[in-house]
């Protein structure tokens, strides 16, 4: 089968610097035999990731939002990905469809309550964090 995980960030960056807070969205993709599977490779990769790079530096909370599984991808007709539509200032909702098709967008709200980001008001699950 093959994963997509898509992941929220945060960092408290700012304590040090206030130009260097940082949050964002990122996309994570890998074969295997099953979603814990994937969800292990996922977590190996950031504890690389925060090892060797700059991507997750200081503490960081990082959030899980969606893990999609295929078991095979389309090649007849290109699939949308993770349209997200913002209104106005960033720190506002936004509304993000997954996969959206003519027949069901099937878009979310997102938003940030403290340092909890929600989705259709509910929690999103906290997948890993540094400190």
């Amino acid at each position: 089968m093959y994963f997509i995980g898509n992941f929220q960030y945060l960092t408290d960056q700012q304590k040090e610097n206030e130009k260097e807070r940082r949050n964002g969205f990122f996309s994570m993709m890998i074969q295997a035999d099953s979603a814990d599977r994937a969800l292990e490779m996922f977590r190996q990769r950031l504890n690389d990731f925060h090892q060797s790079s700059a991507f997750f530096e200081g503490h960081c909370s990082i959030y899980i939002s969606q893990l999609l599984e295929f078991d095979q991808f389309p090649s007849h007709e290109a699939v949308m990905l993770n349209f997200r539509s913002y209104a106005g200032d960033p720190v506002l909702p936004f509304i993000a469809c997954v996969l959206p098709t003519e027949q069901s967008n099937a878009c979310t709200i997102h938003e940030w309550e403290g340092n909890q980001p929600l989705t259709e008001g509910r929690g999103d699950s906290l997948f890993l964090e540094f400190s």
